[in-house]
């Protein structure tokens, strides 16, 4: 019988940092956006509202336990915290932080570093820059012999056999990844005593990766980028007297994009797949987000059902299958319980996976 592990990619902007209030405001998190959003149309679920965990904060423990707690009881292996590291400087890192000193919540994990440039915009270009990547070879090793020494050597760090696993959100920004990567495995090896590294590259705004080609382990498919691919024609009500005038709306077939993904051919590839609940960002963006039209836990039950069933594990423990995400809220891409769905999304990952188990 196969054995899977689902990760979990979870977003830390979930508490306020200096850098935050002085670019967007005092007291800025996640929340601001998520409060503040407006439906777009009738029927729009919009705010959307947490309910078990509330407006939770990541600065404390309490709320990390019961994060880890509600993910773990729903078949939740582990999580893949989003990593942000500028040339030595790292920003929302207070609840890797604290994890890493209290040992707990007793939750595997990964990191995945978010290595764009912060902008005024929401959506990876570079325009209005807050703060920059810079890339070279002292950083290249200065990263990664943190990440070696405070991270890789937690017993909860989730790794290949004995490789810590680390993953890459935008390869392509990089003048010569494949030159980083090596740079990174010697660290890792000569220094610290790893046997290797465990890199994985994702398929960020549906760039497809060889991973080989670039000194990487393997490549992780990220649906959120999918299910927003596919233009949807909704048909608006006509505008009369009574009835009142609706702001243009980007829908997207969030079925298409489902589809997409379960026919992909990767026969040729080592490639962990990906399944998001649902996508709508207008809480970030307004009318210029993207409202992924036909989600529901059905829907995404569905999805990971057939992800699953199809999934054949390069190896015992090349077994990955990841859940974009657990709490992205300003996106409308989150497995916590919300008012519309409460536990619905949660419960739907659990049956999912123990069809299998």
């Amino acid at each position: 019988m196969k054995k899977v592990r689902a990760i979990a990619f979870v977003l830390p902007q979930f508490h306020p940092i200096l850098e935050n209030d002085l670019w967007w405001g005092k007291g800025f998190t996640e929340w601001t956006n998520v409060g503040k959003a407006k439906p777009l149309f009738e029927g729009h679920y919009q705010p959307k509202l947490p309910t078990d965990l509330g407006y939770y904060d990541l600065r404390l423990p309490e709320t990390r336990q019961a994060q880890a707690q509600i993910a773990q009881e729903h078949g939740i292996h582990g999580f893949c915290y989003y990593h942000y590291w500028f040339n030595g400087k790292r920003l929302l890192n207070q609840p890797l932080d604290q994890i890493l000193q209290l040992k707990e919540p007793k939750m595997p994990f990964m990191l995945c570093w978010a290595n764009e440039n912060w902008t005024r915009r929401w959506d990876g270009l570079d325009q209005e820059i807050l703060i920059e990547q810079n890339y070279c070879e002292q950083d290249d090793m200065d990263h990664m012999r943190w990440l070696c020494e405070y991270v890789f050597s937690d017993e909860r760090y989730i790794k290949v056999n004995g490789c810590p696993v680390f993953m890459v959100y935008r390869q392509d920004l990089f003048p010569d990844i494949a030159q980083t990567a090596r740079t990174w495995r010697r660290i890792a090896q000569e220094e610290f005593g790893f046997k290797d590294l465990y890199l994985c590259v994702t398929e960020s705004f549906n760039k497809k990766v060889d991973a080989k080609a670039i000194n990487f382990d393997a490549s992780v498919e990220f649906s959120p980028h999918v299910v927003i691919k596919h233009p949807l024609k909704k048909k608006e009500p006509k505008k009369g007297l009574f009835v009142k005038k609706q702001a243009p709306v980007n829908y997207r077939d969030f079925n298409k994009g489902v589809q997409e993904c379960i026919n992909r051919d990767i026969s040729n590839e080592k490639l962990f797949r990906c399944v998001t609940p649902s996508w709508d960002n207008s809480a970030r963006k307004g009318i210029n987000g993207f409202v992924a039209m036909g989600a529901s836990p059905t829907v995404y039950q569905d999805w990971l059902k057939t992800t699953v069933t199809k999934f054949e594990p390069f190896s015992d423990q090349e077994n990955f299958i990841f859940i974009n995400a657990m709490n992205e809220w300003a996106e409308g891409n989150y497995l916590e319980p919300c008012k519309k769905y409460g536990r619905q999304y949660l419960e739907a990952t659990k049956a999912a996976l123990n069809s299998y188990l």
